[in-house]
């Protein structure tokens, strides 16, 4: 990509989140009755715990802080980094140490992190090599790096590719920021240098749409599922796909 064209992608994204930070919390943070996105976030939170208790993290694209807040809580530091000033308002509200930066030039010195992670963030971003090396960048040698993704071989990827874009306000919606699908078996094929997968984790792997959380027993029964397969061989098939990186130099 040109210079002029990640100019560009940058500050469509920026608009873009800008616009989503109005309403981002709307269906989370208890809000929602079904707790679909209280349950990814949850699912995405326990992964950093098993990698980052009492360590370093950084979160690369921390949105409005929900999970930061949470990451806080067990990390020995917790910090965050995004592009959209309308969602670090939010994050700065709740008092989390947070920066205004780009995943493809993250404003963090080399190995001063044990634990980067990023969740539903990557998928907006055209130069992958990119942001994946800055994440291996800031992580020091025996920490890891937790790359969450879109999967196009998931119920969630059908209904993205089959079903009309979603609205994050009146005037935008998701088509106005850039969105890729990889599946885990590219994704596996994308380690940073210095870097190789370990682990992995899939989440959303049999709910077909989040209303169907709020329907009542088969709500619950979707939660227990999640929960139970995130690690198991189905987790391949998880709308959100996190990679596992771990920086051996």
């Amino acid at each position: 990509m040109s210079e002029h064209d990640v100019n560009e992608e940058l500050g469509a994204n920026r608009a873009y989140y800008d616009d989503f930070s109005a309403r981002y919390e709307a269906h989370r943070d208890g809000r929602d009755p079904g707790g679909y996105h209280d349950l990814v976030d949850g699912l995405e939170v326990e992964l950093v715990d098993r990698y980052g208790r009492g360590k370093d993290v950084l979160e690369v694209g921390c949105g409005t802080g929900l999970l930061l807040r949470r990451i806080a809580d067990f990390a020995a530091s917790a910090r965050g980094v995004d592009l959209s000033p309308g969602m670090l308002a939010h994050a700065r509200a709740r008092g989390l140490d947070v920066i205004e930066g780009s995943a493809t030039a993250l404003p963090f010195p080399d190995a001063s992190v044990d634990v980067a992670c990023s969740f539903k963030v990557l998928a907006h971003v055209q130069q992958i090599d990119v942001a994946l090396a800055e994440m291996a960048r800031v992580v020091r040698p025996g920490g890891h790096i937790l790359a969450e993704f879109y999967n196009p071989i998931s119920l969630r990827g059908l209904a993205k590719r089959l079903g009309p874009a979603g609205k994050i306000s009146a005037t935008t919606d998701e088509k106005a920021v850039f969105t890729r699908f990889d599946p885990p078996w590219r994704v596996a094929t994308m380690a940073p240098r210095g870097t190789r997968l370990v682990a992995s984790r899939g989440v959303r792997i049999v709910t077909p749409a989040a209303v169907a959380m709020r329907v009542p027993v088969l709500g619950t029964a979707l939660r227990f599922a999640e929960r139970a397969l995130s690690d198991s061989p189905l987790r391949y098939f998880g709308g959100f796909w996190i990679a596992v990186f771990r920086k051996d130099r």
